[in-house]
This record gives structure tokens, sequence and C-alpha cells, in this order.
């Protein structure tokens, strides 16, 4: 009997098998199953890495399975389950994952919490809007969505980051709108030869090429970031219901057991991360709740 099928605390392993710094302190980490694989994850769910001998830390599943380019082509077929996950080095435990090597192998539970809802979306214009390393939780609902590019209308990528180093995917965005999106980047303190946007990623959302009223909006970053976005698409004609937050709380269990995720009546890990702005915002507006 596998680990995942009698312990949902139980680690399953996974072998490093790539690894790509993406910023000076963010890491992105291909991982295949050595044996038996946890279940798919959906956009938008976490999983809690283990890294044997110094602990476990909730990580943002940042891609799921092969990106599009790579789907059907030889490099893909017979691989196997393949999951990237994307951490930035914050603590003990991440800086244990930043600096996993290729062929380690690390432990995986999970997948955990809510998804991003793009079932739901579908028929749907789609925006997407990511502060920092937001980006790694919106990421999948990004490649999901492109590879699935005739049930959504039109899909929009609005990305702030501090500086123009501390951008993630860089390498990836003309793919993405190659492939039929607006993708518009921000930056707080650009550097010289930086030729994009600069300032609030609220800047950005007049840009965004969607219809207010028939549009879905996932939002990742910063509480305060996620929630003046939110506010200035809600100002601009989008309804509050088609608004979709991911919540960061102190997860150690991933199942709702511990209670050190819990906000207000919700457990992070169970009720969330993804929630509907309408929930998520009366309880993130609450000092120290």
């Amino acid at each position: 009997m596998t680990p995942a099928a009698h312990s949902p605390m139980a680690p399953v392993p996974y072998r490093v098998t790539g690894r790509r710094a993406e910023t000076a302190d963010t890491v992105t980490l291909t991982l295949k199953p050595v044996e038996a694989a946890v279940p798919d994850p959906v956009p938008g769910q976490f999983t809690m890495m283990y890294v044997f001998g110094v602990g476990e830390a909730p990580i943002s599943v940042s891609r799921i399975g092969p990106l599009p380019e790579e789907r059907g082509s030889a490099r893909s077929r017979g691989t196997g389950p393949v999951l990237e996950q994307t951490v930035r080095a914050v603590g003990a435990v991440t800086r244990a994952v930043c600096a996993t090597q290729s062929g380690q192998v690390v432990g995986l539970r999970g997948p955990f919490g809510t998804g991003w809802g793009l079932d739901g979306a579908r028929g749907r214009d789609l925006l997407l809007a990511a502060g920092g390393i937001g980006l790694a939780p919106l990421r999948p609902a990004v490649l999901h969505a492109l590879s699935a590019r005739d049930s959504f209308g039109r899909i929009s990528v609005l990305i702030g980051a501090r500086t123009p180093d501390d951008l993630l995917f860089v390498d990836e965005l003309d793919m993405w709108r190659a492939n039929g999106a607006q993708v518009e980047v921000t930056v707080d303190r650009p550097v010289p030869g930086w030729a994009g946007h600069i300032g609030l990623i609220t800047a950005l959302v007049g840009a965004a090429k969607v219809d207010p009223a028939r549009t879905a909006a996932f939002i990742c970053g910063p509480e305060v970031m996620m929630r003046v976005t939110a506010e200035a698409l809600i100002a601009g004609g989008m309804r509050a219901a088609d608004v979709r937050l991911s919540l960061e709380r102190n997860m150690r269990c991933g199942l709702g057991w511990c209670g050190h995720c819990q906000l207000g009546p919700l457990l992070i890990c169970r009720d969330g991360p993804v929630l509907p702005y309408e929930r998520a915002v009366p309880l993130m507006t609450v000092r120290e709740l």
C-alpha cells in the first residue's frame, strides 16, 4: 500500500527532474513521482512539500502536465504525471526547497484547497491579475485556458512586480501572447532599458481587453494589491461575484486539522485558498484577524 493510500499526512516521494532559477530568491522545480503519484491538482491548488530532515511548507502548483507546445510530442509521451512548483526562499524550509537539486527526492502531500473554478468560467472572458510570486498559482490557469482556447473568450493577463528582475516565467510571456493572450507587465522600479509599464498593477486594469459584463477575474498577490485590484475591476463594471482571490495564511497540515490557517470562520487550507471576493474581503479588512 502506498503512503498516499493510507494516510493524507504521509508524503509521497517525488524526484526533482528539473530546477530553474526564476529570480534571485525564487525557484521552479519540475517533479515526477518515484512510484505512486498524488491526485492531479486543479489550477489554484497547492501541495505540502516535505524536505526530508528539514520540514514541510505549502508550495504553489505552477504547472500541471506538459506545456501546450509539448503535448503529444516525444518529450511529453511516456513521462508520467509531471508537476512544477514555484517557491520563494523566505524561511528554513523554503530555503531548503530552493536549494534542492535535480535527482534529489522530496515528499508531496495533497493537493489541497480550492481551485480557480475554470469550469464555471467556460465561454467567458478571463482576466488574471498577479502581483509578484502570485503569478505562480495563476500560471496553471493561464496554461489551461490557452490549451482549451475555444472554451474561453478573450484572455488578459496583468502582471505586477517590484523590478524587472523580480518577474517570473519571463521566457513564457511571449508564448502566451502568441497563443492568444493579452499580457501586460508593470514594475514599481524600472531599470535602464525597461520599455514596459511603470506603476501599480491597478493602472493596467483599463488596458485589459475584456468585456467586464462577461469576465471572470482571478487575482493573486499581496492582500492590499488583491483588494485594490478587485475594487478597480468592480468599479469598471465587473460583478463582485465574478472576482476570485487567493489568500495565504500559515498552513501546517493542509487538512483543516491544526487550525493555524484560521481566518475568522474559515480555514484557508480547506475553505480556500481561492475564495470569492465577497467572502474574502470582509475578512481581509479586519485588522489582525
